[in-house]
């Protein structure tokens, strides 16, 4: 093997899964057919706008779309223009790109500036912007992207075409787990994959990066549930039972113990309770639908399925509604608490 050939190899390694996977095209977007069916008719029927806004939360494709809008009406490299608002937030630099936007392209019909986290942006800054987005010139299409389009002053808003992107649930997360892990020559076994479209958190680009970590640290080219437990770090599936035990049949101790058990293995409470109101949702579910398996089956394994239907089975009066909404609560509240597992203790120690 030549050396160039190996330094090639080490290149494509060290990219990330997120980068050389990502959507070239639209119909390479995964989940989002809400926004690219309508942009792709839209184009067939000439009809651009001169103001794009693509909100949604983290890693779920604007960007991405963002670049493949900017490839379908035909605009070149030269012409594209990626700013990151988040640091280029003043009324200075946007005036700098106010003036740009009036000299022609290079070599395209269309200029496409790409603005993220466009909500960054100063309110003298969006002062500045707003008369550009008036009255662009025909050759200047903006493509402003946010994960919070609620600090968009509403005279941007009506100035843009409004594209809403979903989060992936965990069905489409875990698909594209499976096919990437295949392109990179690994067998991810299906548990893991789950696990992983979990942890994914609606993110294709955090399932992605979980999914390098795997593939970094695997030295037999297969990653089954509890190499994704270690090297990610989250809790093996048994201990989360315990605790879903605990809530179903209103055991304290049980739920204590094994939260226990997690702090002292250094267990992320986020992780820890995504896993735990995931298999909650589940057990609603079993309970208000046991015949429909297509609600639940996409982020759970045999042997679970079969836990969870026998638990629910025997104490079908403790499982409802209000217990998910309490753990919701109980996820925001950890976030922000000096002892992250705290709100998960209260509200275990309170079932008694």
């Amino acid at each position: 093997m030549s050396k160039n050939t190996k330094n090639s190899e080490n290149n494509d390694f060290n990219i990330a899964l997120y980068t050389k996977y990502r959507p070239q095209k639209f119909s390479d977007v995964l989940g989002q057919e809400q926004v690219t069916t309508v942009l792709q008719n839209s184009l067939k029927l000439g009809n651009i706008s001169h103001a794009y806004l693509f909100s949604g939360t983290r890693g779920t494709g604007k960007t991405s779309v963002a670049r493949i809008l900017a490839n379908e009406i035909g605009t070149l490299d030269s012409d594209l223009y990626e700013i990151d608002a988040a640091s280029n937030n003043g009324v200075e630099e946007i005036r700098r790109l106010t003036e740009s936007v009036l000299t022609l392209p290079f070599e395209s019909k269309y200029k496409v500036y790409i603005l993220d986290e466009v909500h960054m942006l100063s309110k003298s800054a969006f002062n500045a912007l707003l008369k550009t987005l008036e009255e662009p010139p025909k050759h200047v299409v903006f493509v402003l992207a946010t994960t919070e389009p609620e600090k968009l002053p509403e005279t941007v808003i009506s100035r843009c075409e409004h594209y809403n992107f979903k989060s992936p649930n965990t069905n489409v997360l875990k698909k594209m787990i499976i096919k990437t892990a295949k392109s990179e020559g690994y067998d991810l076994d299906n548990d893991a994959a789950e696990l992983l479209a979990i942890l994914g958190d609606g993110s294709f680009r955090d399932a992605h990066t979980s999914l390098q970590k795997l593939i970094r640290a695997s030295d037999d080219k297969k990653i089954s549930a509890e190499e994704v437990e270690r090297v990610v770090g989250a809790p093996k599936s048994a201990l989360i039972n315990d605790v879903v035990c605990s809530i179903l049949k209103k055991e304290s101790i049980l739920g204590l113990k094994s939260i226990s058990f997690a702090k002292e293995r250094n267990i992320d409470s986020k992780i820890f309770l995504k896993l735990l109101i995931d298999k909650m949702r589940i057990a609603l579910i079993l309970k208000v639908s046991k015949e429909d398996k297509d609600l639940y089956i996409d982020t759970v394994s045999e042997d679970d399925l079969k836990f969870l239907t026998q638990l629910v089975s025997e104490n079908t009066q403790n499982i409802n509604s209000k217990i998910i909404l309490n753990l919701l609560e109980v996820y925001e509240k950890s976030i922000n608490s000096p002892l992250p597992f705290l709100p998960l203790e209260i509200f275990i120690a309170d079932l008694s």
